[in-house]
């Protein structure tokens, strides 16, 4: 984590016990000069929800009572890769949530070209982490802790669950995949990575600009039809075809 963070606005998803501990844990790292950032949006369906009730709003804190998905579709329409030297927007995902990026990219692919076929298939190969699960709706969970991490852990250099060297990368690892995959032949484009980092610590966020990256580069092999991976994630991330 660096000494202080510059972000615009922080999206904190759910207002839940979650969201809750995000948002104050960003409220206190403002407090304490260990980031910047223009204003913190609590994304919730309920207007009484958990954060509003103990954190309430302020000057640089507000919430947006609605459904994730139409949030994203929303907020996501609008981003773009800020000039150099500006701050960007940030999401804070919940451990719990459903994989809104990749479901986010299925739409905004689905809405772009309508007279294509946009399906939702397993993901082949294997990425050669110790937990590989696959869900009844195609999405794969992966991780390389095959032991019960902390729900708030910043992913040290060192750690703190088996006492050695954390030596693994997910991104890495979902990258070396695709690239075997396309050796072998198959059409995959990717990956889509949506990589979390912990610049506040125990609050994990992901820079909002590289979904209009994802959105430009499938705009220019449109023409391949081949299929992205997206992931999330050091340690654990769920991937889509």
């Amino acid at each position: 984590m660096s000494d202080v963070v510059a972000m615009r606005d922080v999206i904190v998803i759910g207002g839940g016990c979650y969201g809750t501990f995000y948002a104050g844990q960003l409220a206190k790292a403002k407090a304490k000069g260990k980031a910047r950032f223009r204003r913190v949006v609590v994304v919730d369906r309920a207007a009484t929800c958990r954060a509003r009730g103990e954190l309430g709003e302020a000057p640089d804190r507000a919430f947006a009572v609605e459904e994730w998905g139409a949030f994203f579709d929303r907020f996501l329409a609008g981003v773009h890769t800020p000039p150099p030297g500006e701050p960007e927007d940030y999401i804070v995902p919940s451990p719990l949530m459903p994989h809104l990026m990749f479901e986010w990219v299925l739409r905004r692919a689905r809405g772009r070209w309508p007279g294509r076929s946009v399906e939702i298939a397993p993901v082949p190969g294997e990425p050669g982490t110790p937990y590989d699960r696959t869900a009844p709706d195609h999405t794969r969970y992966v991780s390389f802790a095959d032991w019960l991490c902390p729900t708030h852990c910043v992913e040290p250099a060192i750690c703190p669950a088996i006492g050695a060297p954390r030596t693994w990368e997910m991104g890495e690892a979902i990258t070396a995949l695709a690239g075997r995959l396309r050796a072998l032949g198959r059409p995959v484009f990717g990956p889509a990575l949506f990589v979390c980092r912990h610049h506040v610590f125990g609050v994990g966020t992901s820079p909002s600009p590289p979904c209009s990256r994802v959105i430009a580069s499938w705009r220019a092999r449109a023409r391949a039809r081949s299929r992205p991976k997206c992931s999330w994630g050091r340690s654990r991330a769920a991937t889509g075809p």
